[in-house]
């Protein structure tokens, strides 16, 4: 019985990859099908509504004053939050992957908070905390500082909806990682800032960008916490997506998909590098 047993056990792995072709063929079916329908199709409408009018229209939807104000300030954006979440999340990495201190599943708990609250809530809090009826309101209006319904209110939202990619990408890597070579260094005689340049650094580089692409990827396309603390004031404090949202309102389809159509490119982009990076990771030995 024991070797009958044993047989149908390493038996097992060679049956269940060696299904019938129809089988293969169905999951890829479905498979391409899922895609087709819920992720290419939309985004060949997306072009598609865009060019309806033709090029000169599309140029003229993506170039005039609010959408460019739009563009501009939703760049503005990223590039404040993603170097703030990417010296976060290093700092959070490091801190969470190689000591040991009270809190410390606290702080993980507290990065991954995110990901649980919907954007809309977290809009909410920054305007009880910072609007001219919330906490901190009377101040800021006394020192004439504006943050809600203004661009600082409109970075902050968007670090708070970007801040755990950066180090939740980080977090395991290093853990992995261990530390054997960073004791090394020092053991050799390297300080602090050189052991961070010439081990840590090159060893998390690839992950690290990973972290930056989905950060500046989700960043780019926030709405919920945005709209929220924006005002949806048109060609002051409208972000892109919040742009294209009151183009589409405004019954100006074409328009609105022109300038979803940057968003658009800018996934594909952010998709591009993102699948590149990941192949260096899953590769390191290799060289373009």
């Amino acid at each position: 019985m024991a070797t009958i047993a044993a047989a149908i056990v390493a038996d097992s792995p060679r049956r269940v990859t060696e299904e019938g072709p129809w089988v293969r063929g169905l999951l890829l079916t479905l498979a391409l099908g899922f895609m087709g329908l819920f992720l290419w199709l939309p985004v060949s409408l997306v072009f598609t509504e865009a060019l309806r009018k033709g090029v000169e229209f599309y140029l003229a939807a993506i170039t005039e004053p609010d959408a460019l104000t739009a563009i501009r300030l939703t760049l503005l954006a990223s590039a404040i939050a993603v170097p703030l979440n990417l010296i976060f999340g290093l700092a959070a990495a490091w801190a969470i992957a190689r000591f040991d201190f009270p809190g410390k599943g606290l702080l993980i708990t507290l990065i991954d908070l995110p990901f649980a609250i919907s954007p809309v809530i977290a809009g909410l809090i920054y305007v009880l905390m910072f609007g001219a009826q919330g906490w901190f309101g009377s101040w800021l209006a006394g020192h004439d500082i504006k943050i809600i319904f203004a661009v600082p209110g409109i970075v902050l939202a968007t670090i708070f909806v970007t801040f755990p990619f950066v180090a939740r990408e980080l977090i395991p890597l290093m853990q992995a990682q261990g530390k054997d070579e960073e004791e090394a260094a020092i053991l050799l005689g390297a300080g602090g800032w050189q052991m961070f340049w010439r081990v840590t650094l090159p060893n998390i580089r690839w992950g690290l960008l990973y972290g930056v692409i989905l950060c500046t990827a989700r960043g780019l396309g926030e709405f919920g916490a945005v709209s929220v603390v924006s005002g949806h004031i048109r060609g002051l404090t409208n972000t892109l997506p919040l742009h294209v949202e009151i183009l589409y309102n405004e019954y100006n389809g074409v328009a609105a998909f022109a300038c979803a159509s940057l968003l658009t490119l800018l996934a594909l982009v952010m998709l591009a590098a993102k699948t590149f990076v990941q192949w260096r990771i899953d590769h390191p030995g290799n060289r373009l």
